[in-house]
């Protein structure tokens, strides 16, 4: 391309100096304003008044207005660099998050099936399982559960949820429930306590629900199944009955469970009423026991 060179004012022509402007003028149109157009769209520069091509491959210098966005919609007025790496984010981002809820979700449905499982095995209502529930996803969604043992929120939850429904619960039966340890033994005594019954009533169903659980037929029974079904045979045994409504409301365990228990503690009281069982008092007798 044609350059131009200016002589400044004190020089003289014995000593030339390079021009320090450098203008851009069409070779055919010489016209010293030149009418230079810069077409980014073929990559062209070109004059404007005789359209001779001056350049080509030119770099288009300015703000980067088309957009390489997904679906969500950036602004594609952006200036600066490019989105690829803040699509590649959003895409981690995404996928962490969706990892996130799914993990979220394994932990809810483990935590249900262990709750469920141990209102089961202790004969607690639906509606404590369903309470529970509630209340272990409330503890989830909260993220509260971090760093704390997984079986002792569950424990909290089952127990808040007997309080909520008015099931008598002490926390302690709760905690060992979850911990697997809770037997009949360990009930019998705060039922009969607040059952208001004798010692000797209270031992008796003590050593029938021993001698209930070698039975192949009880086996599979919740502990308070068990528990209730002794009590309620001891103290009809020892002529001071309770009527399975009363031990229901006590042991928070189905009239019906305790009926159906009771029925086959029943079909084997000779091999369960020994006569040590008769000697711990002077009102025992198998003839006391009802039908059921």
């Amino acid at each position: 391309m044609p350059e131009t060179k200016t002589l400044s004012a004190d020089s003289s022509p014995s000593a030339p100096t390079r021009a320090l402007n450098v203008t851009v003028i069409c070779p055919d149109c010489r016209n010293p304003t030149p009418n230079i157009v810069e077409e980014f769209a073929s990559g062209d520069l070109v004059c404007g008044d005789c359209g001779l091509v001056l350049g080509d491959r030119i770099i288009d210098t300015r703000s980067e207005w088309r957009t390489f966005a997904n679906d969500e919609g950036d602004d594609p007025s952006r200036r600066g660099a490019g989105t690829a790496g803040q699509g590649l984010a959003r895409d981690l981002n995404r996928i962490h998050g969706r990892s996130t809820a799914q993990r979220h979700e394994r932990n809810l449905v483990q935590a249900y099936k262990e709750i469920s499982a141990l209102c089961d095995a202790y004969d607690l209502p639906k509606v404590i399982g369903d309470v529970a529930k509630q209340l272990y996803k409330k503890v989830e969604d909260e993220n509260l559960q971090r760093g704390k043992n997984n079986d002792a929120i569950i424990a909290a939850c089952i127990f808040l949820a007997c309080r909520q429904e008015g099931v008598p619960r002490t926390f302690k039966e709760i905690c060992a429930l979850t911990k697997g340890v809770t037997s009949s033994d360990d009930l019998i005594l705060r039922f009969c306590s607040n059952l208001t019954l004798d010692m000797e009533t209270q031992r008796i169903a003590e050593l029938l629900s021993q001698k209930a659980k070698d039975m192949d037929k009880i086996a599979g029974k919740s502990p308070v199944s068990i528990a209730s079904a002794c009590i309620y045979m001891a103290s009809h045994l020892t002529a001071n009955p309770k009527d399975a409504k009363a031990i229901s409301s006590i042991a928070g365990v189905g009239e019906a469970t305790i009926k159906t228990t009771y029925k086959i503690l029943y079909a084997n009281r000779k091999q369960l009423v020994t006569p040590d069982i008769l000697a711990r008092s002077s009102k025992a007798s198998l003839d006391n026991l009802i039908t059921p």
